[in-house]
């Protein structure tokens, strides 16, 4: 099975800064994509940053300028860089991967990691 750990969450006033990072472990064979995922009380989940193997980039607008994505092959993990920060982005920050895992065999996996939360507030 694919573990995803996160960590770097926590409080930050407004206009802070902050890092998110999501290590991947297990009988990975490859990772396609890597996503930061958010949830807020009495909000659905959604999508705030995704980055795809060949680096490809796909952003919530509501995020675009503030947040960059990135990812580390050779580490499977995955980045969030979180700028400008606003207290409309406090949540529960969920990181995903998807890709192949598995010996003898490959098989598909879509892991999600357990949430770390991101408060933003003076």
């Amino acid at each position: 099975q694919v573990q995803l750990v996160e960590s770097g969450g926590g409080l930050v006033q407004p206009g802070g800064s902050l890092r998110l990072s999501c290590a991947a472990s297990g009988s990975i064979r490859s990772i396609a994509d890597m996503g930061w995922y958010r949830q807020a009380p009495g909000k659905q989940r959604e999508l705030v940053a995704a980055v795809a193997s060949g680096g490809t980039t796909n952003y919530q607008d509501s995020v675009k300028g503030r947040f960059t994505i990135s990812r580390d092959n050779t580490k499977n993990t995955v980045y969030l860089q979180m700028n400008s920060l606003k207290p409309e982005d406090t949540a529960v920050y969920y990181c995903n991967a998807k890709g192949t895992e598995g010996w003898p065999w490959p098989r598909s996996f879509n892991s999600w990691g357990q949430g770390t939360q991101v408060t933003v507030s003076s």
